[in-house]
């Protein structure tokens, strides 16, 4: 099995280790935020693009069938769907993706619903683009967290919400939402005539037997479903700025093309399409032990925290590799940001980035890292708090 390279990323541009002063006010704190790895990309990768590199005539690229056959095998084989080249679209990103999405099914003023907490480029999206946010709060039992189906649809008759960001596996909180789940909440979005963006970046990072289902596999209708992803989270490819929007529907597809047309946005560059491309067709070894090495991290830091300070609540890592952890059982909530940050010497994103004040006191640590760089951040936590 390919074994991972764990890096050492000070001082090599990178956002996490030297872009921390527009988050924190300051440099130098130990990473443990932003959604990417401390590990080099799989070895298959880093060859397909050195060999372009030094093929060395860096052109227009012409996308090759091996591409979509390599991403459509992997859906296939990983989470039981058989999708289509011709459903395949491009985007930047999947955050640019689901604020192109906005702009499309939806018009100034118009209401769009999230699950909070949540990834909260989702809040944004909303708000930069003129929409009215409309939130429905998980429902948080002792760290287990659950969807608030008569809340979530109160929610939209009384507001009229006209779009959905959908967050399968959900970030923070961590959880795979079940076939019946997804079913659930899609049916109350069908039945009010509610267009559905389902972000499904991490749907192959999940754990301890936890298994992601398409949003596409728990309903029939997929007119007012369009789902986003990328090999950015699972092989550590965010640099390539290279997302997947999957659109079965012809109606949504010829609208997402027309939109599309008008911003010259059609098409990626080719860095993005040989890393996507390798990382599916040979990245497989990688991936299993990078799982492997996430759900040890996970494991290490929630059986040393919690003994230690048995009264943190620390939600169950079903999927993301990013742990979502409740420390008001042992400080005041408006307490937490500056006892991380100036105690612990800590970046981490902090619980109100996600959904406002109501959620200060957690925070979300990324363990997409080294067993080192994860000790290092329990031990200054259980120092400092002790």
């Amino acid at each position: 099995m390919e074994e991972l390279i764990f890096v050492d990323r000070k001082n090599t541009n990178s956002v996490k280790w030297d872009g921390q002063t527009g988050m924190f006010g300051t440099e130098g704190l130990h990473a443990m935020w932003v959604a990417d790895m401390d590990i080099k990309s799989p070895a298959c990768v880093r060859k397909a693009l050195a060999d372009y590199v030094e093929f060395g005539a860096i052109g227009y690229y012409k996308i090759p069938d091996i591409y979509y056959e390599a991403f459509l095998n992997w859906e296939k084989s990983h989470h039981g769907f058989e999708g289509k080249k011709e459903w395949m679209r491009f985007s930047p990103g999947v955050v640019a993706a689901f604020n192109w999405l906005v702009q499309m099914m939806s018009e100034p003023g118009d209401a769009v619903i999230v699950n909070t907490p949540v990834y909260y480029p989702f809040l944004h999206a909303v708000t930069n683009n003129g929409r009215k946010l409309v939130t429905s709060e998980l429902i948080n039992e002792n760290g287990i967290y659950r969807i608030d189906f008569e809340d979530f649809e109160n929610q939209i008759v009384n507001h009229q919400v006209k779009v959905f960001i959908l967050c399968s596996p959900h970030n923070p909180v961590g959880r795979v939402w079940s076939k019946d789940e997804l079913k659930r909440i899609l049916e109350i979005c069908r039945r009010h005539g509610v267009f559905v963006i389902s972000d499904e970046i991490h749907q192959d990072l999940t754990f301890y037997g936890h298994e992601h289902t398409p949003s596409f596999l728990a309903t029939d209708d997929w007119s007012n479903i369009v789902t986003l992803t990328a090999a950015s989270k699972t092989f550590n490819l965010a640099g390539g700025q290279h997302a997947i929007v999957l659109i079965p529907d012809e109606a949504l597809r010829k609208k997402w093309d027309s939109f599309t047309l008008k911003i010259r946005m059609m098409n990626g560059n080719a860095f993005g399409y040989i890393a996507t491309e390798a990382a599916y067709s040979g990245g497989e070894e990688w991936y299993q032990n990078v799982i492997k090495q996430i759900q040890e991290n996970d494991t290490y830091l929630r059986e040393t925290l919690k003994k230690a300070l048995p009264d943190l609540v620390i939600s169950p890592l079903e999927g993301t590799y990013l742990v979502w952890i409740d420390l008001r059982a042992y400080m005041d909530a408006k307490k937490v940001k500056p006892f991380i940050m100036n105690k612990c010497k800590l970046a981490v994103d902090f619980g109100d980035w996600f959904g406002g004040k109501k959620f200060e006191g957690f925070i979300r640590m990324n363990l997409a890292t080294s067993k080192k760089n994860v000790k290092i951040g329990v031990e200054r936590m259980i120092e400092a708090l002790k």
